[in-house]
């Protein structure tokens, strides 16, 4: 590698959660790291996510697991409802760092991307507002050409984007992203006297539901999920996407209407549910990390965890490569190499995945709470392996290395 610094000049495209944490870590071995994020400042927005066993020990080792946990969403477990909000199923929060649908450290997104990007990072530039348009690999460097027209020389570049990263697609081409089926909408609504501390779960049949989340910030985030075989609503204009959930929900009942009646003039994301699927996550001097890579979709439990562990993993492949004199080949190699059981794992979703969730029918939806409930009694939880398959997400089947040319803790 060469240079700018003496352990060369990294690329990181995307700030959200992943890129920011392996730009820390990047920059306290030794790295030059240019931090470059599409939007014009930082995201604050996003719904929940939650970090379970391998990323909580990577948070714990960066030094920010406690300042997480105190930005907890004050979420304390889910209730499957019924069309008059009564309580039909309960899921309670989690025990431990990995079980239960609510986890114990719930973060909203926006929040745990500030924490991270807050972290020291002496050696990394950032810049927000601009995003990759060209990579030129020629064998001793890349050449990174940005749509603000700046081009940058680097030793490497980390695609740490979302499921459907245009820069990916630069490198390695095809389509590896693969729909599960399924769209969901996230917006932030007005909080009411109705809502409490409980993620409330509506089955409205017909593919469809509807979900409330508590925040700490004062106001509710919603979901609405429907299962779809067609494919490019998520590429529609808000208007028109608007105008598709009034008509799939339009009788929905429970708290639809107050769902819907948000959405106007309120910003929403709008996702078509997917998985990336890759044979390889490296090409030459550019290696992929995150969702860009691997995404494992979020009915996974697992997003935000892949990407937390992925990143640490790499910065210290990377440390290590550099202090025994091996090329970032070896590193990239050795990455994916650690990671891949993890990803797949956590990939492999339970069986009927995503409909399973989103019943059709009344007798469907039924039998959905049944199941809940008895696989959250007292008797099927002792049996732990018959239930975790459907609760708990498999984010302790992964000891997370120990770099020693990674320093212990950050400090």
């Amino acid at each position: 590698m060469s240079s700018q610094s003496h352990h060369g000049t990294v690329l990181v495209s995307g700030a959200g959660v992943a890129g920011p944490l392996l730009a820390h870590w990047l920059d306290r071995a030794g790295f030059a790291v240019v931090l470059v994020e599409r939007a014009a400042a930082r995201r604050e927005e996003g719904q929940n996510v939650d970090v379970r066993g391998a990323g909580r020990e990577v948070l714990r080792r960066t030094g920010i697991e406690q300042a997480a946990l105190a930005a907890h969403t004050t979420e304390e477990g889910t209730a499957f409802v019924d069309e008059r909000g009564r309580p039909r199923a309960v899921l309670p929060a989690a025990q431990g760092e990995s079980d239960g649908a609510t986890a114990e450290l719930e973060i909203l997104r926006g929040k745990l991307s500030g924490l991270l990007l807050d972290l020291p990072a002496e050696r990394t530039e950032r810049v927000f507002g601009d995003h990759v348009t060209g990579l030129d690999d020629h064998g001793d460097g890349v050449t990174v050409t940005l749509a603000s027209g700046d081009v940058r020389e680097v030793d490497l570049v980390v695609v740490a984007e979302g499921v459907g990263s245009r820069t990916r697609d630069l490198v390695f081409g095809g389509d590896p992203v693969r729909p599960l089926g399924m769209y969901c909408v996230y917006v932030t609504i007005p909080r009411t006297a109705t809502d409490d501390r409980t993620w409330r779960w509506y089955n409205a049949l017909e593919g469809r539901s509807v979900h409330l989340r508590p925040d700490d910030t004062g106001t509710t985030r919603a979901l609405l999920n429907f299962l779809s075989p067609t494919r490019g609503l998520a590429d529609l204009d808000p208007a028109a996407q608007v105008t598709v959930l009034r008509r799939v929900f339009r009788d929905a009942g429970w708290e639809t209407d107050r769902v819907l009646a948000a959405l106007d003039g309120t910003p929403f994301h709008f996702e078509d549910l997917a998985q990336v699927h890759l044979d390889r996550w490296s090409s030459g001097r550019v290696v992929l990390l995150g969702d860009a890579a691997h995404c494992a979709s979020p009915v996974s439990g697992m997003g935000t965890t892949l990407g937390l562990t992925g990143a640490y993993v790499l910065a210290g492949e990377l440390a290590t490569a550099h202090a025994r004199g091996r090329s970032h080949t070896d590193a990239f190699a050795a990455y994916e190499r650690r990671l891949r059981p993890l990803v797949t794992r956590a990939q492999d979703l339970p069986p009927g995945t995503p409909a399973v969730a989103n019943p059709r029918t009344a007798w469907h939806r039924q039998a959905l709470w049944t199941g809940v409930r008895v696989l959250t009694s007292r008797p099927a939880r002792a049996l732990g392996g018959l239930t975790g398959r459907f609760t708990n997400p498999p984010a302790d089947a992964f000891t997370v290395p120990d770099y020693p040319d990674l320093p212990a803790r950050a400090g």
